[in-house]
């Protein structure tokens, strides 16, 4: 597709424009899993008019230059795509996010904290916990890859001559293999295999600053704060989606703290031997970087707790010398730290394991802990604003937050798990990963159980309901011949549909029984020092047989886990296809700022809002026509989030169309702080007019369910689906059911997309003056003081 020409008056001083023309403007915004530009204008000519291969808007090639032939456009809109899907499933490198999605889900539980009146001081302590459950998640991981690089290979595998005989590329860090060469002393092969995780702290590092320069580093409008500011919705305010200063200074948190972790494994074992059988200065040395250990910590500590995100304003600063030389500061400390674990100590020998129990153990029982002071303080916010929407009554962020620490405890033990197996076979020479990773597979089956049962319990409702839609399915098309099978699959369809809204029900039970299985586990691995199966002899046959066969489950279960995590890993790199279908989970969990992990994949609206924001508001500017903002899926997420970032003369000159929207069905009720009943309300009344259009097939999209007389202004009554029961004249072939797509199709969609444009600017406006304010005696947008509210249309 070749690029048009940017149009002349989208440069410059936007007070400096032409007279308004009144030609009207349509801003397609596609949803998850992405669309082309054909496809979204319904011509296979487009063209590019701003933007570049990552995310931009197009036009067909007809109307490229719309601006210099506005006579030909009175009578329809003109339409333009914004096509952002490359931002979440573009090149290969996507596929690396994978890794990433403990990091992506615990920020979720950042943005889903209750709505609350006061209670500032609350509020923030309820991100600092978020934060810190993030910090922790970047020490499992790290932890993780010491234990397999460090103890399992190092120390175990190249100590034992039957497990350094089968793998011969360890032969030269074996004391047997190689006859006690340089390499072979445990030090020495510890701080080789510590360079490992080292590379992956620096790794994490290397993508969350590419994707900062990429993402966080587009700056939105600049504009002065409202008067009301500390009143707005917050996905309102100036700095909302530039959150550079924060993800700048997290990452430098975490990098820190991914290098004290490798600082803290390698010095910890050869302090050990040292405060026993090594020399004095060795001694004291160990101790020093103890303590300086001890203090890059509580500093790594004090940044992530310092301070949050800075909304009201956009922060331009960057903490330049704490972003430089903390991450320096700790990768220089681990430099010591190898050079001191290096040294020669001739009679240091490496049996067993490392102590491996104690800070796996004391990792989960924080994350544990700090899950249960957020759901404390969730739990107080949710008092003061109580909402029955809400999803799980205000718990949902402490529920993620758990599941977060669960995904990354699984992430992190089935790699230990598989390693040790690959490493030791059937030979049993090895000690194995600390006992708490095996106790925590062993639960999988418990927790596997449980959900199975869940799913059993939703599949009884769906069919109990296919009754109660068979009878609405009937009723809806009186006169119709019968079909008894297309009724079914309509009614099944809507039952089906339902399901998303039992989302909250089953994330409160599998967190529940995600908190109990762990501490049932962290209760056991510490009680007994060994795996369940070990623990259980001696023991009564039934309860034997019990852990013997959650322990085998287990491990099976978390290394077939692993593998299919690799293999889908693995064809997302080479399959655009297979990328996509990753792109779709993507689009969901990463539309949030990262304001909890700086790791997580990068926050696409940060680039697609401002994108947005400034097209309406060039084209507001320098025409003064109408503007019909629409928004399908995800995309009326995005549409509405880049509406509220108007001035506030340029939002009272945009009409919102949203179908198959979760605003308020997902939105609304996981992240009621910035989406609630108020949230919404205060879009409603702020834009010209709003209509939103659902289906009761679609599993996605709901009503806005908008409080008082204002729900029925906004939700247009439920669109049928199929189109036809049967064969008719228009539909002499069966229509089939659409559920969240294709709502073009329907004939409501041009009814209201109509009827919003001649609700916000039936005539040509009023000229502007020069400064760029309303004439005198109208309203801003060209609407002429005193006319009517907003109309049910």
């Amino acid at each position: 597709m070749e690029r048009a020409r940017e149009n002349e008056g989208e440069s410059g001083d936007f007070a400096e424009r032409s007279a308004p023309t009144g030609a009207a403007l349509e801003l397609l915004v596609h949803g998850v899993g992405g669309t082309t530009p054909e496809e979204m204008l319904g011509d296979p000519r487009t063209v590019r008019i701003t933007g570049d291969e990552t995310a931009a808007v197009y036009r067909r090639a007809d109307d490229a230059d719309a601006e210099r032939r506005f006579g030909e456009h009175r009578d329809r809109p003109v339409p333009e795509a914004y096509v952002w899907c490359n931002l979440t499933s573009g090149n290969a490198a996507r596929a690396l996010w994978l890794l990433l999605l403990p990091f992506m889900v615990a920020g979720l539980a950042h943005w889903m904290r209750p709505t609350t009146v006061g209670r500032r001081r609350t509020i923030r302590l309820y991100g600092v916990i978020v934060r810190l459950v993030g910090l922790t998640l970047t020490v499992l991981l790290v932890a993780a890859a010491c234990e397999v690089a460090l103890d399992l290979v190092a120390w175990q595998c190249a100590g034992t001559r039957a497990c350094a005989g089968r793998h011969t590329w360890l032969g030269f860090l074996s004391p047997a293999v190689s006859g006690h060469g340089w390499w072979s002393g445990p030090g020495r092969r510890l701080a080789l295999a510590s360079l490992i995780p080292t590379a992956l702290t620096g790794l994490l590092w290397y993508l969350s600053h590419r994707t900062w320069s990429a993402y966080e580093s587009q700056q939105p409008i600049a504009r002065d704060p409202e008067p009301d500011e500390d009143h707005r919705v917050p996905l309102g305010r100036p700095g909302f989606w530039y959150g550079r200063r924060l993800v700048a200074r997290l990452r430098a948190a975490h990098t820190a703290a991914g290098f004290l972790t490798v600082t803290a494994a390698l010095g910890g074992s050869a302090a050990r031997y040292d405060r026993r059988h090594g020399s004095v200065q060795l001694e004291v040395l160990g101790w020093l970087l103890h303590l300086l250990f001890l203090g890059g910590a509580v500093l790594v500590v004090w940044v992530v707790c310092r301070r949050g995100r800075s909304e009201k304003r956009l922060d331009k600063d960057l903490d330049g010398a704490l972003v430089r030389w903390l991450p320096a500061g700790a990768l220089a400390l681990l430099t010591l730290t190898m050079v001191y674990a290096a040294w020669s100590r001739p009679g240091w020998r490496s049996s067993g394991r490392l102590p491996g129990d104690a800070p796996f153990g004391a990792l989960t029982l924080a994350q544990g802990l700090l899950v249960i002071a957020l759901a404390v303080v969730a739990h107080v916010l949710y008092r003061t604003h109580p909402d029955t929407r809400t999803a799980m009554r205000g718990l949902a962020g402490p529920a993620v937050a758990l599941l977060a620490c669960a995904l990354g405890g699984v992430m992190s033990g089935g790699v230990a798990l598989r390693v040790a197996d690959w490493l030791d076979g059937t030979s049993h020479a090895l000690a194995g990963p600390p006992a708490l990773l095996t106790w925590q597979a062993s639960t999988i089956p418990a927790l596997l159980l449980v959900l199975l049962l869940l799913v059993g319990m939703s599949a009884r409702r769906v069919r109990l309901l296919c009754r109660t839609e068979a009878v609405a399915v009937d009723l809806d098309h009186p006169g119709e011949p019968k079909d008894t099978a297309r009724t079914l699959r309509i009614a099944r369809t809507r039952a089906m549909a339902t399901l998303t809204d039992q989302a909250p029900l089953v994330v409160a039970v599998t967190s529940a029984m995600t908190l109990l299985l762990g501490a049932v586990a962290l209760a056991g691995a510490f009680a007994t020092d060994d795996t369940p199966e070990g623990a259980a002899r001696g023991t009564a046959p039934f309860v034997r047989g019990v852990a013997e066969t959650s322990q085998a489950l287990g491990s099976w279960l978390i290394g077939i886990g692993f593998l299919l995590f690799v293999t889908w890993g693995r064809r997302a790199y080479k399959d655009a296809s297979a990328r996509r279908t990753i792109g779709i989970l993507w689009d969901v969990g990463t539309f949030w700022p990262r304001a909890a992990h700086p790791f997580a994949p990068p926050c696409y609206a940060e680039r697609a809002v401002p994108d947005l924001t400034w097209r309406m508001a060039t084209w507001t500017s320098s025409t003064g026509g109408r503007l019909v903002l629409s928004g399908h899926s995800q995309g009326s997420v995005l549409a509405a989030a880049a509406a509220w970032q108007l001035e506030p003369a340029a939002r009272r000159q945009v009409a919102l169309l949203t179908y198959g929207s979760p605003l308020e069905r997902l939105y609304g009720r996981w992240f009621p702080a910035y989406f609630g009943p108020a949230a919404l309300s205060s879009l409603h009344r702020e834009v010209d007019c709003w209509r939103n259009l659902y289906r009761l097939t679609d599993p996605i999209g709901g009503p806005i369910r908008l409080p008082g007389d204002c729900g029925p202004q906004v939700d247009h009554p439920p669109l049928k689906d199929p189109l036809a029961y049967g064969r008719t004249r228009e539909h002499p072939l069966p229509a089939p059911i659409l559920g969240h797509g294709d709502y073009q199709a329907d004939p409501a969609f041009a009814e209201e997309r109509e009827r919003l444009l001649a609700r916000l600017g039936p005539g040509l406006p009023a000229p502007r003056p020069a400064n760029g304010s309303s004439a005198p005696g109208a309203e801003p947008g060209g609407r002429a003081q005193g006319s009517s509210g907003r109309s049910s249309g």
